[in-house]
């Protein structure tokens, strides 16, 4: 169990991004930019048609990144399926990797009326996160742990999470005033996998003439599955086993001098792993000893035999990686730029991003610094084709690491490898959205104009309080 999490997991960070949330889609009024972001149009008055959808084609981004001397072991893993850990030191060193991927399966959206510009969307989107902290002696010891000859203090200590989940979600935006919007996402989750790990104890005593190793670990392990045989292919398959709730909010506002402002709050929700799951405390003072002639396999076998001895089945709940999201822009002819800065709220982690758009007809690109708070620097590019009626989208978050990806890294504490793609697909179809005042006004979108949306309603009652 041990092994399989350390290097599953791995594997599985490096090769899906930072919480990097495709950032030059901010702002573009995509089907993407209004899921994302719910206080966002889709459509396009006397321009778009009534109906948004990517037809079952992947709305996809896919990002990950991992600092420190590690990087030459994942990389030989994923390349060459093999657990490689020679040269890396075992007495210092740690490592960090993140990750998520945020996939769209279906989205469908509809212009609901003219009156406020109010647009209904539904989506499919099947998300994961993970983080992990953890030393280079973590990887060494499932490799060839006759490699330690030497007492060591805190050697495994270390952290790491990874949740993956379906989100069913609908989203409402209307406009208060001309100048103000506001927008809600409500989602329905159903959990896939979950992970948590954290040794929060850890020595090693090594005895010269006994040539014996004896390891002692203390820490908790939450998971909703123990071995990897339980997953297959219908894991993967929405049944709300694990159930959650999640919600997103946000808004917009133009100013009279152009600026443009939004704000919203992502995901903030949970999920409960259902009571099957594995909740396993491992006290301190249970000691493991490995005499000399053992294979290199005994370290790993134990390990997981003191895990599953501690192992408790019983529910838990677990939050998912909420987001606080700020962006200030201001078109000057074909270039836009977009200042952006995004935090998770419970997770460590966040992003500042200056999004560089330029635009010629239907055709743009654009280049974007990225600054994560975990010590990252990122450089994205985006090139996008979009009409009122069909949108393409191709991007990455990190195209320099992306494209440096097959080169051999050094081993040092401080070297970072990542790897980041994203892509999408939207088409509008039905009757054009046009004014009511047109002769080819489609009767019933939009036609009670004396009828206000929700979120009007509700800033109304407010100005009469006052």
């Amino acid at each position: 169990m041990a092994k399989r999490y350390v290097i599953l997991s791995l594997f599985l960070i490096l090769s899906t991004q930072i919480k990097a949330q495709q950032y030059g889609l901010f702002n573009t009024k995509t089907l993407f930019d209004a899921f994302e972001n719910p206080a966002q149009k889709a459509f396009v008055l006397d321009s778009s048609r009534q109906y948004a959808s990517n037809f079952l084609l992947p709305y996809f981004g896919l990002n990950a990144a991992n600092k420190g001397a590690s990087n030459l072991s994942l990389r030989s893993y994923i390349n060459d399926k093999v657990y490689n850990t020679t040269g890396i030191p075992v007495d210092i060193g740690r490592n960090q990797a993140y990750q998520t991927s945020n996939i769209y399966l279906f989205t469908f959206r509809i212009f609901k009326s003219y009156k406020d510009h109010q647009e209904l969307g539904f989506s499919w989107q099947m998300r994961s996160d993970a983080f992990a902290d953890y030393t280079n002696a973590t990887l060494v010891a499932f490799d060839d742990f006759k490699k330690f000859d030497k007492t060591m203090s805190d050697p495994f200590n270390g952290n790491g999470y990874g949740q993956s989940y379906h989100q069913f979600s609908m989203n409402y935006r209307e406009n208060v005033s001309k100048q103000l919007a506001f927008g809600v996402k409500l989602s329905l989750l159903s959990g896939i996998t979950y992970n948590k790990i954290d040794i929060t104890s850890s020595d090693i005593q090594f005895n010269t003439g006994a040539q014996q190793l004896t390891v002692n670990v203390g820490g908790t392990y939450q998971s909703n599955f123990l071995r990897a045989k339980e997953l297959n292919t219908n894991t993967l398959i929405p049944d709300f086993k694990n159930p959650g709730l999640s919600m997103g909010f946000g808004t917009t506002y133009t100013s009279k001098t152009g600026y443009f402002l939004m704000g919203s709050v992502k995901d903030l929700g949970f999920i409960r792993w259902n009571k099957n799951s594995h909740s396993i405390a491992v006290p301190e003072g249970q000691d493991i000893v490995i005499h000399e002639g053992e294979n290199g396999n005994t370290l790993q076998r134990r390990l997981e035999d003191l895990f599953v001895s501690n192992d408790q089945r019983k529910g838990f709940y677990t939050a998912t990686n909420a987001k606080m999201d700020l962006l200030v822009s201001k078109r000057f002819d074909f270039y836009t730029p977009n200042f952006i800065v995004s935090k998770n709220i419970w997770n460590k982690g966040g992003d500042i991003a200056l999004v560089n758009n330029f635009a010629y007809n239907e055709f743009s690109v654009s280049l974007s610094p990225i600054y994560n708070l975990n010590g990252f620097m990122m450089l994205g590019t985006q090139a996008k084709y979009q009409t009122p009626n069909f949108e393409f989208f191709l991007g990455s978050d990190n195209v320099l690491k992306s494209a440096a990806y097959k080169q051999q890294p050094d081993v040092t504490n401080n070297s970072y490898a990542g790897a980041s793609v994203y892509m999408g697909v939207g088409i509008k179809f039905g009757y054009t959205v046009e004014h009511p005042q047109n002769s080819s006004y489609m009767p019933g979108v939009g036609d009670d104009l004396d009828k206000k949306g929700f979120f009007a309603k509700l800033f109304g009652i407010f100005k009469k309080k006052k």
